[in-house]
C-alpha cells in the first residue's frame, strides 16, 4: 500500500502568483514596491492586467496569464496542479461582486487541496513575504492523489 501523503519541496527560489481585483490592484502594486528587494529573488507571474501594471509600476518581471474573467485563475490553478507554483499572493476585493467568482474559489481550493500557501490580503501577505521560509527551501506533505485514485477505483 502506497503511502497516503507524498512530500514536495518549495524550493529557495519561489514561484509566486500575483492576483488583484480591480478594486485592489493598486494596493498590491504598492505591496510589490515595498517588497521588491525580496520579490525580485523569485520567479513572478499573474494574472493579465495585474501582471502587466506591476511590471510597468515597478519594474518587477511578472509573467502575465490571461485576465481572470478570461481564464487567468484558472491558468493559474492549472500550474498549481503541475507544481508550477509555490506561493499564492491574492488581494481580493470582499465588498465588491466578481462575475468570476466561481474561478476565484476554485482557484483558493486548489491552492489549498495542495497545500499551496495563499494570501488573501495585505497582512497575511506580509507575513508570508516575512517567514523564514522565504529564504530557504520548505518541505510540505500533500495527499498522495495516484494512490487514492487506485484506492477508489479498486472499491468502485
Amino acid at each position: 500500500m502506497e503511502q497516503p501523503t507524498v512530500d514536495f519541496t518549495i524550493g529557495k527560489v519561489k514561484r509566486i502568483a500575483l492576483i488583484a481585483h480591480d478594486g485592489k490592484k493598486k494596493d498590491l502594486i504598492q505591496w510589490c514596491e515595498r517588497n521588491k528587494e525580496i520579490l525580485q529573488q523569485h520567479f513572478l507571474c499573474g494574472t493579465g492586467t495585474t501582471a502587466r501594471m506591476i511590471t510597468d509600476q515597478t519594474g518587477l518581471p511578472v509573467k502575465g496569464y490571461n485576465s481572470g474573467p478570461l481564464g487567468g485563475d484558472q491558468q493559474i490553478g492549472a500550474k498549481i496542479v503541475q507544481g508550477g507554483i509555490d506561493l499564492v499572493i491574492f488581494f481580493s476585493d470582499p465588498l465588491t461582486a466578481q462575475p468570476h467568482d466561481t474561478d476565484v474559489k476554485a482557484l483558493q481550493r486548489i491552492a489549498q487541496v495542495y497545500d499551496i500557501p495563499i494570501a488573501i490580503n495585505k497582512a497575511s501577505a506580509d507575513y508570508m513575504i516575512t517567514s523564514k521560509f522565504m529564504s530557504k527551501e520548505y518541505v510540505h506533505s500533500v495527499i498522495n492523489f495516484r494512490a487514492q485514485i487506485e484506492e477508489r477505483a479498486e472499491t468502485l
